[in-house]
């Protein structure tokens, strides 16, 4: 008896040259290659367990997915760039776009893309994580009260994350931190 031969559709998602993703409910129904690879786990390994494991952080899987649903609730999608965890302890910046199967249940079952940032934006320092939220934000063009509204923190907070983080990576502008925030010299 034959192996069934993969559908076109099968190949399209095994193949991908990004990271692809099923999830129920925050749980990896499904993954690619490519997506196992960028954070150094087999499928198999990844199959049933909560994306958690993915983030560094508790309190980053929990604000990220926040935000997630109310963008995925206000427009049909969520898309961001975040620090993520290699299976090694590696912290690694990441493109994230996401869309839900049903728009009125966002988590109930998604469709992720997944692109690793890491051959243009190496992480080249110890951030905190509420560092890394900001630091994503900022790279996304958004304002200190933009900041502070999706994250729930007064612009005053932000703006002093802002000035530490421009102190952690010696910037004197905005421009100098945005620059550095993406790996440039």
């Amino acid at each position: 008896m034959t192996a069934a031969l993969p559908t076109p559709l099968d190949l399209a998602f095994e193949l991908a040259p990004v990271g692809l993703l099923v999830t129920r409910d925050r749980v990896i129904e499904r993954c690619n290659r490519a997506f196992a690879g960028m954070f150094g786990y087999s499928r198999q390994q990844l199959v049933g367990q909560t994306t958690e494991m993915l983030y560094p952080s508790h309190a980053e899987y929990e604000d990220i997915g926040a935000r997630g649903v109310r963008s995925m609730l206000a427009e049909g999608i969520h898309r961001d760039e975040r620090i993520m965890v290699h299976r090694n302890g590696e912290l690694f910046w990441c493109a994230v776009s996401g869309q839900p199967v049903d728009p009125a249940q966002p988590y109930a079952c998604a469709i992720w893309v997944f692109e690793d940032l890491r051959p243009v934006r190496p992480v080249r320092l110890a951030l905190t994580p509420r560092e890394r939220e900001i630091s994503a934000q900022i790279l996304a063009g958004r304002t200190s009260k933009q900041i502070a509204k999706d994250l729930a923190l007064s612009p005053r907070t932000v703006e002093t994350y802002r000035l530490r983080l421009m102190r952690k990576l010696e910037a004197r502008t905005v421009g100098e931190l945005i620059s550095r925030l993406l790996g440039l010299p």
